[in-house]
């Protein structure tokens, strides 16, 4: 069981903003893997219809952006994941 918390989550058509706080000894890259593996495999579950949509095998793109709270403010963050949707 891993100790991560969503703080903040906005959804859009072709990408998810997330504030999400991680256990320090958790490498960024690994809980990328975790959380876009998991959701892959609960969507294609429930949505079977979207395999033809797909170019091979994944449903999420490789790349992401992180950036840490420690850079940069959380309440800037908040905002800017606020004012997403």
């Amino acid at each position: 069981m891993n100790d991560w918390h969503i703080h903040k989550i906005a959804v859009e058509k072709d990408h998810i903003h997330m504030l999400l706080q991680i256990n320090p000894k958790d490498s960024i890259a690994r809980v990328v893997n975790i959380l876009k593996g998991g959701t892959s495999r609960v969507i294609r579950a429930e949505h079977p219809e979207l395999q033809e949509f797909l170019w091979g095998d994944s449903l999420w793109a490789d790349g992401y952006f992180a950036e840490t709270v420690g850079t940069t403010n959380e309440a800037t963050i908040r905002k800017y994941i606020q004012n997403q949707s």
